[in-house]
This record gives C-alpha cells, sequence and structure tokens, in this order.
C-alpha cells in the first residue's frame, strides 16, 4: 500500500506542475488523509496547502486535477476541496494476500532500524521482594519493544540489572537477621522472592516501633561494603532466594535476556570513575567528604554522587553498569525501560557521563513509562500494599477457567489449566501495552479478561475462530487457481487495506518505541474481520471458488494477528 500511496501522490503532484509547471513542489509535499467513510475513497488531498501558490480556490484546484490527472488504474473524484482517490482494487488484493501466504510470520518485517546496535535495559529488579504489577509493566514494555526492535532488522542485546545491594537490600536482611529465627522459604513453604519480600515489610513495622533500625541497617551496608564475611554470607544467601523466585516468574510470563548485570559487580567501577573524576576536578567534595556534581548550568541542581562514608548510590552503580556495558557491546544506542518517576536520575547520568568524556552517553535514552495504579490508588512496597505478579497471575487464570466453565468450554480447549494460564498472560500482556507507554494507567484485573471489546482475550478468541475456519476447509489452499476478483465486498476490501497497512505500522512502532501502535492495529483487524465474519459466509457457498478466496483472506487475518500476538507476548490460540 506505501508504494501505491506514493504512486497517487505522485500522480496529484504531475496534475499540479501540469496546471502550473512553475511550482516549486516534490511528492513529500503532497498530503494525504483517510477520508471518514469508505464510500468517500480509500485516499483524500486536501487542495488547501495549494490554493496560495496556484492563486486559485481549492475546489476548483481539485476540479482541474480530475482534468489533468495520468492514471489508468485508479479512480479520482473531486470532492470539493479534496481529490479522493480510489485504489485499483484487484491489484492490492492479490499482491497483498499472495505476500502475506509467502512471508508467512516474516509478513510486516522490514529494515526500518537496519544496522543500528540497540541495547534494551528492562525489568531491573531489586533483591528485596518480588515482582509486581509495576514489573510487569515494565517488562511487558520491554520485552515488546525488544521484538518489534527485531521485526525492524535492529541488531537487539536485551539486558537486565539487578539492584541486589543497596540500603533496601539491608533493610530486609536485617529484618530477617533479627526475627526470621532460621527460618527458610521451604520450612515455611512460600516461593523464595516472596518469603524475601515479607521481611522488606517487616523492617518497614520495625522501623516505626524502633528508631535505631535504620541506622542498623546503614551499618550494615558499610559492613557489607567492607567485606564483613558474616554479612556477606547472609547476602548470598537471601539474594539467592530473592533471585531463584524471580527467574521463575520470568519463565511465567516469556521474559528473558541476553546479559544479566549485577549491581554489586558494577558499582565498585562506578566509584572508581567518580573518584577519577573528582581528582580531575570534573566533582567536588564538600566538608562532610560526599562527593558532589555541579549540573546548575543545565538547569539539573546538585546531585551526590558518593557519599560522605564511601558508600555508593544507584547513580554510581549506573555509571559503571553504562560503562561496562558498552565495553561488552558497543551500542549505537542504549534503552533505558524505567519509569517516569526516575526522569531526573537519567538526565543527571547522561550528563555526568558525557563530563567523564563518554561521547557515546549522547546516544543513551530514557524510555518513560507512566505509573500503574489500582483503582484504589496507588501501589507501596514496603507497606505490602503491592500486587505481586505470581498473586496476580494466578488469579486472572482462575478466572479464566471459571470463565471456560460457564461457557461450557471444556471438552473444548483440552487441558483447561494450560489455556487459562495462556489466556491470562494475553490479557495482561495486552491490558499493560494497549496503554501509551508514558501514560499512567489503572489496571482493573476482571476488565482484562473480559472476552469481548477491547481485551487479549478478545484477540485470542478471533484467533481461535480463524483456526477453527481453516481445521474445518480441511485441506491446502491453491494458491495457483484463486480467483482474486471474487472478493469483492466492501468489509473484505477494508480487512485487505489493513492488513496492508502492518508493514509500515511495524516501522511506526519501532520507530516511536509504542507497543500501543501494534495493540490497536491488532484490535481494528480484529473488529473488521468479526464483522465481516459475521455478514458472510466463508465455508457454507455454492461457489468453491469463492470458498477458496475467502479461506485465503481469513488465514492472511490469522497470520497477520498471530505475528502481532507474537509481538506483544500474546498467547496464539487454536481453540477456546
Amino acid at each position: 500500500m506505501k508504494e501505491i500511496k506514493e504512486s497517487l501522490q505522485k500522480n496529484i503532484l504531475n496534475a499540479i506542475k501540469q496546471i502550473s509547471g512553475n511550482v516549486d513542489l516534490t511528492t513529500s509535499d503532497i498530503i494525504m488523509e483517510i477520508p471518514p467513510k469508505p464510500e468517500l475513497g480509500d485516499v483524500a488531498f486536501p487542495m488547501f496547502p495549494y490554493s496560495k501558490i496556484l492563486k486559485k480556490a481549492p475546489a476548483a484546484i481539485a476540479l482541474q486535477i480530475i482534468d489533468n490527472i495520468e492514471d489508468k488504474d485508479n479512480q479520482y473524484k473531486a470532492v470539493g476541496p479534496y481529490v479522493n482517490a480510489f485504489i485499483a482494487k484487484h491489484q492490492v488484493i492479490k499482491k497483498t494476500l499472495l505476500k502475506v501466504n509467502n512471508e508467512k510470520e516474516k509478513y510486516g518485517f522490514g529494515p526500518g532500524r537496519k544496522d543500528e546496535k540497540i541495547m534494551l535495559e528492562f525489568s531491573c529488579p531489586n533483591t528485596n521482594k518480588p515482582l509486581h504489577l509495576g514489573h510487569l509493566r515494565n517488562d511487558s514494555i520491554g520485552e515488546c519493544i525488544s521484538r518489534i526492535l527485531k521485526a525492524n532488522s535492529a541488531d537487539v542485546y536485551k539486558v537486565n540489572l539487578i539492584n541486589d545491594r543497596g540500603i533496601h537490600i539491608c533493610k530486609s536482611m536485617l529484618a530477617y537477621k533479627e526475627l526470621g529465627k532460621g527460618t527458610t522459604p521451604e520450612s515455611e513453604e512460600i516461593k523464595s522472592d516472596h518469603f524475601v519480600g515479607n521481611y522488606y515489610v517487616e523492617f518497614s513495622k520495625l522501623a516505626k516501633t524502633d528508631p535505631d533500625a535504620e541506622k542498623r541497617a546503614q551499618q550494615m551496608l558499610v559492613a557489607w561494603e567492607d567485606g564483613d564475611n558474616e554479612i556477606k554470607d547472609l547476602w548470598s544467601k537471601m539474594n539467592k532466594w530473592a533471585i531463584d523466585g524471580i527467574e521463575i516468574t520470568y519463565k511465567k510470563t516469556g521474559i528473558s535476556f541476553d546479559k544479566v548485570y549485577y549491581e554489586s559487580q558494577t558499582y565498585e567501577e562506578g566509584r572508581k570513575e567518580v573518584l577519577k573524576g573528582f581528582e580531575k576536578g570534573i566533582f567536588y567534595k564538600d566538608e562532610s567528604n560526599t562527593i558532589w556534581v555541579d549540573l546548575t548550568d543545565i538547569n539539573l541542581d546538585k546531585k551526590v554522587l558518593l557519599r560522605g562514608d564511601g558508600t555508593s548510590i544507584y547513580l554510581t552503580q549506573d555509571i559503571g553498569t553504562a560503562i561496562k556495558r558498552h565495553q561488552d557491546w558497543s551500542f549505537d544506542t542504549l534503552i533505558y525501560v524505567v519509569a517516569s518517576e526516575q526522569q531526573y536520575h537519567f538526565k543527571v547520568l547522561f550528563n555526568v557521563l558525557l563530563k567523564l568524556g563518554y561521547s557515546w552517553a549522547d546516544n543513551l535514552y530514557h524510555l518513560s513509562y507512566g505509573l500503574v495504579n489500582l483503582p484504589e490508588g496507588r501501589m507501596k512496597s514496603r507497606e505490602g500494599t503491592v500486587i505481586d505478579a505470581d498473586d496476580l497471575l494466578k488469579e486472572l487464570s482462575e478466572m479464566a477457567a471459571e470463565e471456560i466453565k460457564v461457557r461450557e468450554r471444556e471438552e473444548f480447549v483440552g487441558d483447561i489449566k494450560t489455556t487459562s494460564e495462556k489466556i491470562a498472560l494475553g490479557a495482561l500482556n495486552y491490558f499493560l501495552l494497549a496503554t501509551t507507554p508514558t501514560k499512567d494507567m489503572i489496571f482493573n484485573p476482571a476488565e482484562s479478561l473480559s472476552f469481548t471489546g477491547n481485551t487479549g482475550p478478545y484477540l485470542q478468541y478471533m484467533g481461535a475462530r480463524i483456526s477453527s475456519i481453516l481445521k474445518k476447509y480441511g485441506k491446502k489452499i491453491d494458491i495457483e487457481n484463486i480467483d482474486f476478483d471474487l472478493l469483492r465486498e466492501e468489509d473484505e476490501w477494508e480487512i485487505i487495506k489493513t492488513i496492508n497497512q502492518f508493514p509500515e505500522t511495524v516501522i511506526e512502532a519501532g520507530k516511536e518505541l509504542n507497543p500501543s501502535i501494534i495493540t490497536s492495529f491488532m484490535y481494528e483487524l480484529s473488529k473488521k474481520f468479526s464483522k465481516y465474519y459475521h455478514d458472510n459466509s466463508v465455508l457454507n457457498n455454492e461457489s468453491e471458488n469463492l470458498v477458496n478466496a475467502r479461506v485465503l483472506l481469513c488465514s492472511a487475518v490469522g497470520q497477520t494477528l498471530k505475528t502481532c500476538m507474537e509481538l506483544t507476548g500474546i498467547p496464539y490460540l487454536e481453540v477456546m
């Protein structure tokens, strides 16, 4: 469709030049719009921009364009100040369906970001608690963006940073040391990351009644950085519990990484860089020995880089981690998928790295996403008011299983547990990705699981319906003898146009780093197919040729939806 639209633009441009040969315009200057109704045309060209150049009213220009246009294939109509084009359907239908059939799961992929080496950081959990709903949005966005970038031919390297050191980790450790009484996840029969997270909540309770708790946690951090063996052993044990549990959740949700970094292994590199910067006069110390950077000249204020007691902060380790990553894999771009709360942090980080002389820091990008809130308000980890990822997935899966039973689909889906888990994951990922990343969102579990409307299960149902059609058809489609002229219904043309837009949609999503562009496309295609299927019979036709043509159309819709689901982490279901 892109090539056809460009051809239409060229035709309009040539017609304008026929009217007045002196115009200084190029094809890219020809504005295209989509008419509000299909019967008005497939593409509309407003004539307003050329009124001043041609010294004529837009409506008059439109009439002259029609008289001067040279195009034997497509039709044009003057509609007031617009020239509306009706694209020759036959060639587009045939070309599109054959392309999808030939390219299959690669249909829509292209060179949008070819030859770019893009490192993508996402997830970055702390080892003091299990993954929660906020992490799930981060993971969904990160994994989806990585797949979209790969579909645009980028060389993508997915990385994670486990935040396994710092005062927050010591808080869980202190609570366990003082209150744990030697218990283990096994002895308590609780998933290991949840076990550790419970002690982070316990520390919060302890600190409310014990004014010295915060001080003892800080002393534990100093002891850890000084290499205290007892503290290190406790740290290793609790970190392993946390990480083992988190990795189980990653496996459930289909999240993976090419390399995992650990803050405990990179913060020293950051400390060295800060000290080198101080020696060079880039940074300064105050009377408490705290090292600062002054960024007031670019309106970023002054920022601590190293505490007076020598301990590191998040920024310290992020400096070391960024440098280590560029040494490991010399990226063109490094994208940090991190919540919008950290916008200031990343502005400081990027500028500190530039001050240290790392010119590649100009190619660091913070993909800032909004917070996930609950209908009753914001989640708070230390108070234990978050929705744990594991608990949420279990709840969604149970709700999906109940819906299967209510609809009496048990015998059709076979393994209810596996199917309900896939529906739950589809509901979750779609709901988290359908909102533009920059916006805050409210997560509603029941709404996400609806089998109707703009939801993951609705799209999975569309895929299952198409799979059922193809299964009933029961044979290989005879591509060589398809009569494409039989696909003449307006709904069929609308579906073809939408499928044809998929490659451009993938390019746009890769350029904007916005998964909601893909989810919007999926929903639009599904709605159009649902309407078409309701109004037209696919298999029950007297004409075998019409059956074959419509089955090919269904196959193309199914393949395109399946690719969209692969990009967005939504399991494709053959039956539902």
